[in-house]
């Protein structure tokens, strides 16, 4: 069985608005979903005004976000 890479969910590329944290192969700041939801918004919210950003994507980071922080938890 074959284990299959997924692409990093976001890159910073220095041509890419000034080097801010971006969903891959989009011009979208991960920084803008955080924003939404710490506005309250939803993620579909999220996904109809950046129609470039896949459900999948955003999941992605999402998990990321919560595994940093659990990862500083326990080296509190």
């Amino acid at each position: 069985m074959r284990h299959v890479t997924q692409p990093a969910p976001f890159v910073s590329d220095p041509e890419i608005l000034s080097g801010a944290v971006c969903f891959t192969g989009t011009r979208v700041p991960v920084s803008a979903l955080m924003d939404y939801l710490q506005a309250g918004d939803r993620i579909d919210d999220f996904l109809d005004d950046f129609p470039t950003v896949s459900r999948e994507q955003v999941g992605a980071v999402l998990r990321l976000a919560g595994e940093a922080v659990m990862q500083h938890a326990r080296s509190a």
